[in-house]
């Protein structure tokens, strides 16, 4: 048997390919989502006047920027999971749910308003925000640490925070259609809160969980 021959059926003996990680992270993320969900119809459930709600622009801007969150974290996660990988260049994508944000606040600060400030911004659902947020978030997170540890990230606990974000965008997504809360400044605040929460979460656990 000659070399060339001999690397050909070595070659051909080795069918074992690496998996991408964004293609592992689909699939657990893909296998957490069911437990989320069914958190979210089991304890909250759609809010009863969705469809009406669907109509009000504040509505949609919730979706808006919790899934511009979701989609930054799972680009930075990616990105992050490279062994020589580290955030610059992907650091301004988090603006652009800040920026769809604010641009909602001032949007509602330019309207006739029906309830003082301090009741839009404290709104009717705090308590629930703060805790079914991270709640939903924790199977999301795992997978998502779960799937980026299949990369080799130089920066774990940087990495766990970004999982942290991308995994509160996706369920704040969820707690989205059941919040009767639609005030851009009750998102600021709450949301904002709930998801610093899981992105520590997600830092420590990354730490530990992302090293090599």
């Amino acid at each position: 048997m000659d070399t060339d021959q001999l690397i050909r059926t070595l070659a051909a003996d080795n069918a074992y390919r690496v998996r991408p990680v964004g293609f592992v992270l689909a699939l657990a993320l893909l296998a957490a989502a069911p437990v989320s969900i069914l958190t979210f119809f089991s304890e909250l459930g759609v809010r009863p006047d969705v469809m009406v709600a669907m109509h009000d622009p504040f509505f949609d801007l919730k979706f808006a920027v919790t899934l511009a969150l979701a989609a930054a974290g799972i680009t930075a996660g990616l990105h992050l999971s490279r062994p020589d990988a580290s955030l610059d260049g992907y650091g301004w994508l988090f603006l652009i749910p800040c920026g769809i944000l604010a641009a909602g606040i001032a949007g509602e600060a330019m309207l006739p308003q029906r309830l003082p400030m301090m009741t839009r911004l404290v709104g009717s659902n705090s308590r629930v925000c703060m805790t079914a947020i991270p709640l939903m978030s924790l199977p999301l997170l795992a997978a998502s640490l779960l799937g980026l540890r299949h990369g080799a990230p130089a920066r774990p606990a940087l990495t766990g925070a970004v999982a942290g974000l991308m995994s509160s965008g996706l369920a704040a997504t969820l707690y989205a259609s059941h919040c009767t809360d639609d005030s851009p400044l009750f998102v600021a605040i709450w949301y904002t809160l709930a998801t610093a929460l899981v992105t520590a979460i997600g830092a420590l656990a990354g730490a530990k969980v992302l090293r090599f």
